[in-house]
């Protein structure tokens, strides 16, 4: 039977009390982020488990332990989830957060979203979202484009008392920077 009430506690590194980045295995059978282990070992004139002080003769050739790796996967994610601030009265919320918003880290022009760092990441990743004109978070992006020349609204004409584009800049406007 598939035990389904796993923890957090389960996939820590006794080094780093950290969930497992990279886990390896000791031949004891205790488990540690690659890294950790690795930098413990460097440090020290014989090789042991830092956890039972078994004492090896060679120093261990570690591999990574899929299983476990996979396993801990979603508890690192959802510990970077939890570090992630919610977002609070004033602030930009997320808007492709379902359930309880994070704050927005960045929007996008393009796109007419605002984005909290988890859903942010395709943007950072795949070439053609690479391309899209990302700000600081801003709420009600459509409202603050320019309909005609679809851009930032980032100009305010004094004599029509309206926001304009930098495209909008032809006539007789007296403008001043927003």
């Amino acid at each position: 039977m598939a035990n389904t009430s796993w923890s957090e506690e389960n996939f820590t590194c006794s080094i780093c009390l950290d969930v497992f980045s990279s886990p390896v295995s000791t031949p004891c059978g205790h488990n540690f982020c690659r890294t950790c282990i690795t930098k413990f070992w460097d440090e020290q004139v014989k090789y042991k488990c830092p956890v039972c002080n078994k004492i090896f003769d060679i120093r261990p050739d570690l591999q990574v332990n899929t299983l476990l790796s996979e396993l801990a996967t979603p508890f690192r994610k959802s510990l970077r989830a939890k570090k992630q601030r919610c977002v609070e009265p004033g602030e930009v919320p997320c808007d492709v957060c379902i359930g309880t918003q994070l704050k927005a880290v960045k929007s996008c022009l393009v796109c007419f979203t605002s984005y909290c760092q988890t859903h942010l990441e395709p943007h950072q990743r795949v070439a053609s979202l690479k391309k899209h004109r990302m700000v600081e978070p801003m709420d009600r992006l459509e409202d603050r484009m320019c309909k005609k020349h679809d851009r930032l609204l980032e100009l305010f004409c004094k004599t029509e008392q309206v926001c304009v584009c930098q495209f909008c800049t032809e006539g007789d406007h007296i403008l001043l920077y927003l």
